[in-house]
């Protein structure tokens, strides 16, 4: 069949859709209708193939990703390395690059859109000379974007009469038995009384005595409430607790037989509170806050450390036009006590410890998005000056949304200084997959006893500043912490020693 079809006129079929012109006589011979239908009508021998544009993975956390803005609009041409749009992840907001040449075809995924998966195309490209406009859209576009409706539809969707729908199929009430004391099933027994007519007062849902005798007055009093028949004492039959009760009766009945020891409480209505809409970046870090505390077994130390000296040599450095902060020397005395003690400079790989060679620190940045960690590198290998220029460029880079993966990514340590806010100490929680976190609190003025060189006792003030480490107990155990504070407190307060490692 393919044959004769070639014979009676495919040949020039083919010659046409290559752009060669058709000779009268030379083969082509289409029905008057049903040729031009195959060759106008059929979209898939027109369309522009395209080169998928994807959702990249941008940091090892990332799951999904904001598209912030578009770089290049459609029909621009497009060069390998060029920056093609940005995308908020789940630590910064990142420049994509293209990583093929071509014309951008089609934006698929507009500026603004929230919470793209991974792999979800995001646009396309065609090849320099190609008909853009006639790009072929992917038949996997359709479905990824046909996925989303239902879900949008049930969160778009009223509270209205289908709600009222679970009331309507309610079975007729199946009541619970109650706990009842031993004073109150006498006198339920006795009386004949019905508790389930009464909500109990005790603790846990036990109906009390007090309950029973309230029951017996309204009772007395003839007050409506369903009496069962009276029971001889000498053959009670009390209601016995089924062995499994059916999920709707424990549905039905307003308040269990045993609570749960926390009960969490009633939805708030609509119009009391504010929906914030939650940031990639805040979502990971309550999920990673999450993971760490429940995960890996939190041991504390704090030590108070004399900052006096530090203060003065702080003071002469601005003297010669060299600014510092005091940060900048807790960040190198804990990379010098890093040094001292490697065991400390380790992680929890899942079966055992492994120590990290080289010595990279995080400071903790707040920013408006959350709280974010950005890296300083070999900072044993740095000075002072050197530190204090790094963390100041890496602290607005992040505020800015503008640090690199690189720049976030690791890490062997980390800090967080809330002393210029007033916090006198406070413990963090660790970073995964780190081990430990130093916090470290404001510097405070308080009265020492110190021994003059004539040996007399005597009242100082001294600046002192407390530091909590926070350590992962698989690795580093009580012991090595203590060492740990024990090393830094000497090395904050002899700064001479900074300058030997």
């Amino acid at each position: 069949m393919a044959a004769s079809w070639w014979r009676s006129g495919g040949a020039g079929v083919m010659r046409l859709l290559r752009g060669g012109r058709p000779v009268l006589g030379a083969g082509l011979a289409l029905p008057a209708r049903g040729g031009w239908r195959l060759l106008h009508g059929t979209q898939e021998l027109l369309a522009t193939p395209p080169i998928k544009v994807c959702m990249p993975a941008l940091s090892p956390t990332m799951e999904e990703g904001n598209i912030v803005k578009w770089l290049k609009k459609e029909g621009e041409m497009v060069n390998a390395g060029d920056a093609l749009c940005e995308i908020e992840t789940d630590k910064a907001v990142v420049t994509m690059e293209s990583s093929d040449d071509g014309i951008l075809a089609k934006i698929l995924v507009e500026e603004g859109s929230k919470n793209v998966r991974l792999g979800s195309i995001i646009g396309l490209l065609v090849e320099e000379g190609q008909d853009w406009k006639q790009v072929e859209i992917p038949a996997d576009v359709n479905d990824q974007t046909s996925q989303a409706p239902p879900a949008a539809a049930v969160t778009s969707t009223p509270a209205g009469p289908s709600v009222s729908a679970p009331p309507k199929v309610e079975h007729q009430p199946v009541k619970l038995p109650l706990r009842l004391s031993p004073a109150a099933r006498n006198i339920v027994e006795t009386h004949g009384l019905d508790p389930s007519s009464v909500t109990p007062s005790g603790p846990r849902g036990i109906f009390t005595k007090e309950d029973a005798l309230k029951l017996l007055q309204g009772k007395q009093k003839g007050k409506p409430s369903e009496m069962k028949p009276v029971v001889s004492p000498a053959t009670p039959q009390p209601t016995a607790v089924p062995s499994v009760l059916p999920a709707a009766a424990v549905t039905s009945y307003p308040r269990p037989a045993v609570p749960p020891v926390s009960t969490p409480g009633q939805p708030a209505a609509p119009g009391t509170f504010t929906e914030i809409p939650a940031s990639n970046v805040r979502r990971v870090i309550a999920k990673r806050l999450t993971e760490s505390k429940t995960t890996i077994p939190h041991a504390y130390a704090a030590a108070d450390c004399d900052i006096d000296a530090i203060l003065k040599l702080r003071s002469e450095l601005a003297k010669d036009d060299i600014k510092v902060s005091v940060n900048d020397f807790i960040i190198k005395a804990a990379a010098v006590t890093l040094k001292q003690m490697p065991d400390v400079n380790a992680a929890w790989d899942g079966e055992g410890c492994r120590q990290l060679q080289s010595i990279d620190i995080s400071i903790a940045v707040a920013t408006d998005r959350g709280l974010i960690t950005p890296i300083i590198k070999d900072v044993s290998a740095k000075g002072i000056q050197e530190i204090a220029a790094s963390a100041k460029a890496l602290a607005k880079k992040a505020r800015d949304g503008k640090l690199l993966p690189e720049e976030y990514q690791g890490g062997t340590f980390s800090i967080s200084n809330l002393g210029m806010f007033g916090i006198n100490g406070f413990s963090a929680v660790i970073n995964p997959p780190q081990s430990c976190i130093l916090a470290v609190g404001r510097g405070r003025s308080e009265l020492k006893i110190v021994v003059d060189e004539e040996g007399n006792e005597k009242l100082q003030q001294h600046q002192l500043m407390t530091v909590t480490l926070s350590s992962d107990g698989r690795v580093v155990d009580n012991d090595l912490a203590s060492k740990f504070l024990e090393t830094f407190k000497a090395n904050i307060e002899n700064p001479i020693r900074l300058a030997l490692c």
